[in-house]
This record gives C-alpha cells, structure tokens and sequence, in this order.
C-alpha cells in the first residue's frame, strides 16, 4: 500500500497515541478533596460527537444529591465502563459537578496488510472491531491475540501482529493489522513409543495430524497444532478400545521443534497393554415391564468376543429404545465393568433403571424459511406436554427427513425451565423443492430426450405436490399432471389426483405402440407408526397399434398371437396397498428392512378383467458408513378372468434399470417371427438383487458413490392362447421360458449438475440365447 509522508506521520502519531501511557494506559481524575456536599448543577465538557444528555444518562448522580469523593469515583468508573471515553475527569467545586471527557475515536476502516495464507472474510469474521464502532486499546489488543490464535491454528506459529491507526478528521481512524505470517510450522515427523501390536505406520493412520509432504499442498492437518494432539489422543485412544486394549491409555504427547525452526518432530508414548475379551455379560434391573434375559439376547455383544468400546455405545442404545419401546419414556442405561487381569476378559452389567421423567415443555422449529410450521410439527410423533421419548424422537426426525423438503434435520435437546422440563429444537435446513425445467439430454434408455415441467413438492409451503409435464423422447412421450395434499381434510390422510396421456414407442422392443390416455384418484393412511397403506381407483383408454403390413397373411412378420392385441380398449380398475418400513433412514438406509404388496382389481367397468398381484421387499445391514450391504426383491403375477386373456401392454417388462445387464424388455417371452424379436413380456416374475455399497475414495462434495451388485431372477409365463398359430397349433417361433437369469457388474451414482446420473456397468451369467444383453448403461437414477 502506497502511503503519503502526510500518512506515515499520521500514522506514527498515531501509534503514539495508542501506546501513550498518559492518555490511555494511566487516564486520571482529578477528584476534590471536599466534604460530602448538595450538588447544584452537572456541567459536561470536551464532548464532540456524544450529546451531553448520553453522558448525564451514564451518571449515578443527579443535581440535589449529596457527593463525596467516593460517590465521584463510582461516577467516574461508570463513564470508563462505557467504552465511550479515552479519558475522563470529575471534579467537584462549589457545588458543580464538572465532568471533562475525551472521547474515543470512531473506526472508519479496518485493514489488513500482509495476510497471504488467510483470506480477509475470514480475519473479519475473527476480529470484533467494526467500522463505526468505537475504538479502544483493549478490544485492539484483544483482536491481535485473536488473529495471532487463528493463524496458530491454521500452523503458522511464529505469527506477528502489529496494530497500528491513523488520525482522520472529525475524531475518526483507520486501524491497520500489520502481519508477518511466517512460515508454516509444518511437522517433519510423527514417533510412536511403546506400540508393539500396531505398527508406527499403522498409527500414522489413525491420528489426525500428519506428517508434512511436497505433495499434500492443500492438506490442512500436515500443520502442528498443539488443539490437534489432543484430539489425536483420543483417536489413539478409541482405535485401541475398539480392538480389545482395555488398558490402553496415551503416556505423552510431546511435540519439539527442530533445532532449525524449520518444523515439529511429534512423538506418542503410548502403553497398549494385553489384549481382553468380554466375559460375562448381564442386564440389571428392577423395572417389571422388563424381561432381564430377553434384554441379554437382543445386545450386539456375547461372551467371548473382542472387547470393543462401541459396542457398550451400541448395547446401550438397543437397551434405550427397547425400553422407549416397552413404554418406558424415563430410563437411564449405565453400563458397569469388571476387568479380570487374570483370564483378560471384561464383565460388563448394564444397569436399566427408570430415569427421572421429563416432559417436553415446547417444541421450536428452527430454519424453515419457506416451510410452514405446521407442516414440520404434524410429522412429530411428540407433542408439546408428552413424556419426553428418545424413540419418538428419532421417529420423528425420520418422519420430518422422509418428506424430502431438507437436506438435513436435527433434534436437539435444550434445557427447559424446570429440571424436569426440556424443549425439543427441530432445526432443519431447506432444499430446492421446485422446479420449472427446460431440457434436453441424451439417455441408452430414451435416447433424445426433451423435457418441459413444473413441479413442486412443497406448494406454497403447505407440503401439497404438484406437478405438471411434458416429455418427449425416442421411446415416450407425455403429458401429465398430478396433484397431492398430505392432510387431506386435516387428517393424517394423503389424496391426491392423477391426469395424464402416455404414447410408448416401442418398435425397437417389440412390435407395437400403445396411446393412453386417463386419470385417477389415490387415498393413503397409516395403520401403525411404520406401516401406511393406500386404496386407488383408475379409469383410462388404451390404444395398442401395430403396422398393418407385420399382419398382412402373405407376408407376416409377427405372430398372430401379436396381431391380435391391435385395438382400443377402457380399463376401470380399482386397487390398494400396503406397506411396512422399519429402516432406520428413509433416504439413505443402513439398518432395517422394508416389503410392500399391491394389488390391482381390473373389470369394474371397462373392457378388460384381470388381477395384478406385485410384492417387493429389501433388508439393509452396515457393517460401516461406507459398506452396506443391502439384499432387495420383487415377484408380480398377472391373470385375466372372467375369459379374459392377458393384453400385452399389461403384461410385465423387466430389464435395464430393472434388470442389469440386460436391455429394457431384454428378457422374458420372446416372438422370433420377426428378425427384431419381439418382446412380449410375461406374467410372472421374480427378481432379487444383491448390492455392497462401497467407497469411492472421492472427497464426499464431489458426489460420487459406488455399488458392487449381482442381479438375479426370471420373467414369463404367456396364456396359451398367445402360443398359437392362425391354425390354432402352437407357434414354435415363440419361446416362453422361466429358466434362471443373472448378472453382476459396478454402479457408480454420481450427483452431477446436470441431476442424478446412474453408470451400469454389467456381465450377464446366466441368460437364455433370445435374451437382449448389454454391458454399459446410463441413465437418470431416483436413489443415491
């Protein structure tokens, strides 16, 4: 920065100033040496900026009072506390009251010079010194302790701060924060004494801190920081807990600098001692509603195993929501241990006594800046004067997350008004719930793709869904409009409408298109806290088209079986649900299991009959956040009735997204009279899927995940009369088997700009040799 020498004498006046010990480090007050005596009148002097009634506001004395010099001294003291003044004086001489001031400066500026490895947003943020606000040598020298802090922290421990100002006009100054970051105090080395089960490297893995490289540029923890060893104690601590070192503890922690100066060599002693398991396990309590020996078999821990500190944690919260679960609201779970040095093992008793009982005293919703309240309270499973549960409490976070209105929801606990009272703090944060689209893109599944919609899950904040599209692909086009309320009628009743018109063009796949066009309405309730289930009726007009030339007699080149599907027809149908969710997170599982069965009743009305039956399920097991191995399936079977046959746009379709490895219709009933062959679907199937979620070693901002999966299963089972010939013999060009299907590969999830963007990556095992196979597919995903 270019100064003027006008400035830099400025400057230096006023670096004098802030360090006059006259002015600021010893101000004095003349005080008179008189008796006690009747004050007639205040008179302030030396006051530019602050009117004289602030300052007689300040004072414990008013005119009529009785003063003595230590009632001015109590005076004087209270004009210092208001940081308003650099130096105050008070006399006291026939009966006036004097009061002579020198106020502190106003801050016009706050700069910073030197700051290179700190960005200036951040040294603000840190320094409490405003423009505008009043200037004083204790709040300066605060700030400089504060920024010389942050740069220890950031690993420049030779950091220097100098403060200096500059006088301005109208009793203003500029405060400069001169700084001289250093280098940064890198560590060289990191030692470990004393580990034998575990090697130094082995170590260097667990503790946060790391030793200093060229190439770790953008590494924040290759710095010394002496907060950061203690954190590192504790990971040392907690790695060998958990593998059975219950003697472990951490000697010392000894950080030296290089006789160079050049950076920290950071040595651990650390005594492991042996190696325990745990030994007999128990559960103590006198609460009646609890059975001692069923509590035992549901803990993730049994005798013999390796002692492990956060399987305590997970017992301690099995036993916790068992009880919350068993209607006990109040309990307090503590575990007790009994090391035995002799045979190595820990006895562990978990104490379950009812707790003091706590009640909810209100409920705050914090950071919904577009969601209505009540939208976010209807989902709590606890209301304002319930009995505090811990298990009501993470239902309803659950509840809250399910609605997908956040990108995170927190509960918290803040202290109540009274010991047995407790306010629960919902603090969520909002996402992006709408949206007006104008697209264009490319998928392997519809190939050019054009999209115009309007949708909004959170209409006006009420939670209502509405959505309105148009889509035009290779594949389908459509128009459709829905529209959802949640609380219908104030209700725990979710209805909603449907309208749409649906073209499939599905010549590549088979040898048809089919035009639909309808409506329908939907009705869900709950029947237990994890179970919903939902009625639906549907009324709609279907159009199945096949080129008259692939049915000509001379020339035909699809089955007549095929043929025999052209047409327009009404389908009225009415159908329900049900559904059971006892996963642990609605949007991203690691625990629990899900199955669900749906039913569909064709022929009330219309031109068709037929039952639709489809059930699907899965089961989610972590073994850590970034393995989950998740097991998920489902099996449909469609038949006609009252003579009717099964068309084959209600026939089921399985591969792509379906069916991995496969193409979309790539398995199942096939018609091999034309050279396409033709899909034609199938009215049973069953599919399982297997998939480990594993890491991708990608900072997590980057939205990348990946999934190891095998997929397995069949499709088909046709009416006979799909099989014949004009004839009326059976048509040897169609092949109908439910033999075993099965594929594996790699799908890599990644959240892109753009939206969801799914990779398959697939090696078919097992098909049939009319089967459509496929090793590489992208598209669109609806789960992450």
């Amino acid at each position: 920065m270019q100064r003027s020498r006008a400035r830099s004498a400025a400057l230096a006046s006023g670096f004098a100033l802030l360090f006059s010990s006259t002015a600021l480090t010893a101000p004095t007050a003349a005080l008179a040496q008189a008796q006690a005596e009747v004050v007639q009148r205040i008179a302030v002097r030396g006051n530019e900026r602050i009117e004289q009634a602030t300052v007689l506001s300040y004072l414990p004395i008013q005119p009529g009072d009785r003063v003595d010099a230590a009632q001015l001294d109590l005076a004087l003291k209270a004009l210092y506390r208001t940081d308003l003044f650099a130096d105050v004086r008070i006399s006291a001489v026939g009966g006036e009251v004097i009061v002579e001031v020198v106020e502190n400066p106003i801050i016009n500026r706050v700069i910073f010079e030197g700051n290179r490895g700190l960005k200036e947003d951040k040294l603000r943020d840190e320094v409490t010194l405003r423009p505008r606000g009043i200037f004083t040598r204790a709040r300066i020298q605060q700030d400089v302790q504060r920024i010389v802090e942050l740069y220890r922290r950031s690993g420049r421990i030779s950091a220097n701060v100098t403060p200096k100002i500059v006088e301005l006009p109208q009793k203003r100054v500029d405060v400069i924060f001169e700084i001289d970051e250093g280098a940064k105090s890198g560590v060289l080395r990191t030692n470990f004494i004393g580990n034998v089960e575990f090697s130094d490297n082995d170590l260097r893995d667990v503790v946060v801190t790391e030793q200093s490289a060229w190439y770790k540029l953008f590494s924040s923890n290759a710095n010394y920081d002496p907060d950061r060893l203690e954190y590192d104690k504790e990971q040392l601590r907690e790695h060998y807990r958990n593998r059975g070192f219950y003697d472990f503890r951490v000697v010392s922690a000894i950080a030296e600098l290089s006789p160079d100066k050049n950076g920290f060599v950071v040595t651990y002693t650390v005594e492991e001692g042996p190696e325990y398991k745990f030994g007999n396990v128990e559960v103590a309590t006198e609460l009646e509603k609890l059975n001692k020996e069923t509590l035992v078999q549901i803990l993730p821990i049994r005798e013999g195993q390796i002692y492990q500190d956060e399987r305590i944690e997970q017992a301690t919260d099995t036993l916790t929501f068992a009880a919350g679960a068993a209607g006990f609201a109040f309990v307090d779970v503590r575990p007790r241990y009994t090391p035995n040095r002799e045979t190595r093992t820990v006895d562990v008793t978990f104490q379950v006594n009812e707790g003091p009982r706590v009640y909810v005293e209100r409920i705050d919703i914090i950071g919904n800046t577009r969601t209505l309240d009540y939208v976010v309270r209807r989902e709590m499973n606890l209301a304002e004067g319930d009995a505090y549960n811990r298990v009501l409490v993470d239902r309803s976070r659950n509840r809250i997350r399910a609605l997908g209105f956040f990108k995170d929801v927190t509960i918290e606990e803040v202290p109540g008004s009274a010991p047995d009272r407790t306010g629960l703090q919902v603090q969520v944060e909002e996402q992006p719930t709408g949206e007006l689209s104008f697209s264009a893109g490319y998928s392997s599944v519809d190939q050019l793709i054009l999209d115009l919609g309007v949708t909004e899950r959170n209409f006006r904040g009420r939670g209502q869904n509405v959505r309105a599209r148009v889509s035009v692909g290779s594949l389908r086009q459509q128009v459709d409009f829905s529209f959802t309320e949640p609380r219908f009628m104030g209700r725990d009743l979710g209805a909603g409408v449907d309208l749409y018109s649906y073209r499939y063009d599905l010549t590549d796949y088979s040898a048809y298109r089919t035009n639909t066009i309808g409506g329908g309405v939907r009705l869900g309730f709950p029947l237990t806290l994890n179970a919903r289930a939902s009625a639906r009726y549907t009324l709609r007009r279907d159009e199945v088209e096949i080129p008259a030339s692939f049915c000509d007699p001379n020339a035909a080149v699809v089955s007549i079986s095929l043929c025999q599907q052209r047409g327009a027809y009404t389908t009225s149908l009415v159908g329900y649900g049900v559904r059971l969710d006892r996963r642990n997170d609605p949007i991203n599982p690691t625990r629990g299991f899900y199955t669900a069965l749906n039913q569909d009743l064709a022929g009330v009305g219309g031109d068709v009959n037929y039952l639709k039956t489809e059930v699907e399920g899965g089961i989610y097991y972590g073994f850590s956040p970034s393995f989950i191995l998740s097991a998920t399936g489902s099996a449909g079977y469609v038949d006609g009735w009252n003579g009717d046959t099964v068309r084959i746009n209600e026939r089921f379709y399985k591969g792509g997204n379906s069916f991995r490895g496969f193409e979309t219709a790539g398995i199942g009933a096939r018609d091999l009279n034309s050279a396409r062959g033709d899909a034609l679907g199938g009215k049973a199937y069953a599919i399982g899927s297997v998939e480990l979620t594993v890491p991708t070693f990608l900072p997590e901002q980057y939205g990348v995940k990946a999934a190891l999966f095998s997929d397995f299963g069949t499709l088909g089972m046709l009416d006979d009369e799909d099989k014949l010939t004009v004839a009326g013999a059976v048509d040897p060009n169609i092949v109908d088997d439910l033999s075993l299907r099965a594929s594996a590969g790699v799908s890599i999830f990644w959240r892109s700009p753009m939206g969801p963007i799914r990779f398959d990556f697939s090696q078919v095992l097992a098909k049939e040799d009319y089967d459509k196979t496929e090793t590489f597919r992208f598209s669109t995903s609806t789960r992450f």
